[in-house]
């Protein structure tokens, strides 16, 4: 059985038509649910929700005065629908901005497909290194900081495939600000190693033949070491 990320959630939930609210006739908002049980305690049900914010809706501006009288709080509703449905529930809210900082507005929504477009780009491009045995691309692609982490991750594995030794210097020294970059950085440079049959000086960090015993570079003893 596949199981579907959050991503993958949230990517089929802005493929769909927004619901509209049945109290307002206003489009709701896609709502990131917080990290806490509601209702039951057995959680939200899903990542994200279809939530009205609108003000103005009837639901959400007579639950003030409905709470209050029945139960003496003060709070109102929020009209919320799940994905695929079409039943609409009340979702408790304790202040005008109650749950406001979780709505995924049209701007962050913008970002994520630009950076789904570029990821799909990036992968692309390295497809096509791997075909044509580039490794000079895809090296372009690892150093770039504007290219998406995943291209990045990918670049740096497909070095250790397709790159030659040339490649192990330039990232060698340098230095990525991503861990896990950093971390598939270094399992590349072993792998090309591997693949050439060499490794580096421990004394002056020069390439050489795995089984040498003299460096050729530095003239030191390196049997063993």
């Amino acid at each position: 059985m596949n199981i579907e990320t959050k991503e993958q959630f949230l990517q089929r939930m802005m493929a769909q038509e927004k619901p509209v609210c049945p109290h307002c006739n206003t489009e709701m908002s896609i709502w990131e649910v917080p990290p806490i049980n509601y209702s039951d305690g057995l959680g939200w049900g899903a990542p994200y929700l279809f939530v009205c914010f609108n003000d103005n809706c009837s639901l959400y501006k007579q639950g003030w005065e409905n709470i209050e009288e029945n139960f003496g709080h003060r709070a109102s509703y929020r009209c919320m629908c799940y994905i695929g449905t079409d039943k609409f529930e009340c979702m408790p809210v304790f202040s005008p901005i109650g749950g406001s900082g979780q709505v995924i507005d049209d701007q962050v929504l913008l970002q994520q497909e630009i950076l789904k477009e570029n990821i799909k780009k990036g992968f692309s491009i390295l497809a096509d290194c791997y075909v044509n045995k580039d490794g000079v691309t895809a090296m372009r692609l690892l150093m770039d900081p504007a290219e998406p982490e995943r291209v990045r991750l990918k670049a740096a594995q497909m070095l250790g495939d397709i790159g030659t030794l040339e490649a192990i210097d330039p990232v060698r020294n340098a230095r990525f600000g991503n861990e896990l970059v950093q971390k598939e950085v270094e399992n590349a440079i072993k792998n090309i190693h591997e693949r050439n049959f060499t490794r580096e000086c421990p004394f002056c960090a020069e390439i050489i033949k795995k089984q040498a015993k003299i460096c050729k570079h530095c003239k030191q003893d390196v049997a063993g070491k």
